[in-house]
């Protein structure tokens, strides 16, 4: 009798116990016209979907905030003024653009929310058949600047001083909307997440083995099979490629990054990816490097404390920053 007893308490001891591992809820969606994975890593079933739909909440609220393709936004408010008046925004949404016009600084013009005014010129769903007429990717040109992008702090206004210039955030939205989602899921408690907006990812805490999670860079000749594996402690990993939207004219591979300094799509890099603790700014610096180039986007991301970078070029050549440290095996 006594021995089953202890086997009753030793089932029951063995059941709490499981009942105290944190085990995955994940849901996939679309939001921001993107594939959004968002995963909490708890004991408590409750708490874990609790945080993922504040995080749901959370990207919607963005979305309404800084869509260019809504017509209620007030990025599409200022879009409609620009060269005719500012517009008083949410601080949110002034501190956003701020910090854009920075990386601008940064990056000499490589990444600029400006770019927007090229978004009809160059399509990338196989529709186009030869390059757009010089004269019209030239007039659409002459829109973006982010110098021409007028902040003022003391009033909370924009204003675009170009007669049909327009911002998009197309190329560092989806990386807040990540920070702000794991924000929202860590207020609630939720110690170990990844939330993945199309690329942009952001990992806290550990998966439930206990390990530091791992992310795959894809290979660009097999989308499916990973090239190589990074270890994500706390920290973002983005990236941009061109693995199925880019067109070819004349044997040329053009990405669908746009430069915005000169309104011609980007050569050279099937894919970039940036690790930062920061999925905004890793966002933003993945299109940087594209439209910077290897050499001068390795050079600058080497001046960068606590970000790294690899990228993948139209050779499948891998080059990476300085300290970054890579493994090829599962």
């Amino acid at each position: 009798m006594r021995l089953f007893l202890t086997v009753i308490s030793l089932l029951i001891c063995c059941c709490a116990a499981l009942a105290q591992q944190p085990q995955k809820y994940h849901k996939v969606l679309e939001l921001m016209g993107s594939r959004f994975e968002i995963s909490a890593f708890d004991a408590d079933a409750q708490k874990a979907w609790d945080g993922i739909n504040a995080a749901i909440t959370e990207i919607s609220r963005i979305e309404r905030l800084i869509s260019s393709w809504d017509p209620n936004s007030q990025t599409s408010l200022i879009n409609r003024n620009a060269g005719i008046k500012p517009i008083k925004v949410d601080n949110e949404l002034f501190q956003l653009i701020q910090r854009a016009v920075q990386i601008s600084r940064i990056t000499d013009g490589a990444f600029d929310i400006s770019y927007a005014s090229m978004d009809r010129i160059w399509k990338f769903d196989g529709s186009m058949k030869e390059m757009p007429d010089a004269e019209i990717v030239k007039e659409a040109r002459s829109k973006i600047g982010f110098r021409n992008i007028q902040l003022n702090p003391a009033k909370l206004e924009v204003y675009l001083k170009v007669k049909g210039m327009k911002i998009g955030f197309g190329a560092i939205g989806k990386g807040y909307a990540a920070q702000k989602a794991k924000e929202k899921m860590s207020a609630l408690g939720i110690k170990s997440g990844v939330v993945n907006a199309a690329g942009d990812l952001i990992a806290w805490g550990k998966d439930i083995d206990g390990e530091s999670f791992k992310v795959g860079i894809a290979d660009p000749r097999k989308k499916n099979h990973v090239l190589s594996w990074l270890k994500v402690n706390n920290t973002s990993v983005v990236t941009s490629g061109d693995y199925e939207r880019y067109v070819l004219f004349d044997n040329v591979r053009y990405a669908h990054i746009i430069d915005p300094r000169t309104g011609y799509p980007t050569t050279g890099i099937k894919s970039v990816t940036i690790v930062s603790a920061n999925p905004e700014l890793a966002d933003a610096l993945s299109t940087s490097v594209f439209v910077l180039g290897i050499e001068k986007g390795l050079y600058l991301i080497n001046q960068l404390q606590g970000v790294e970078c690899l990228v993948i070029t139209d050779n499948d050549e891998i080059v990476t920053s300085k300290h970054l440290e890579i493994n090829n095996k599962s």
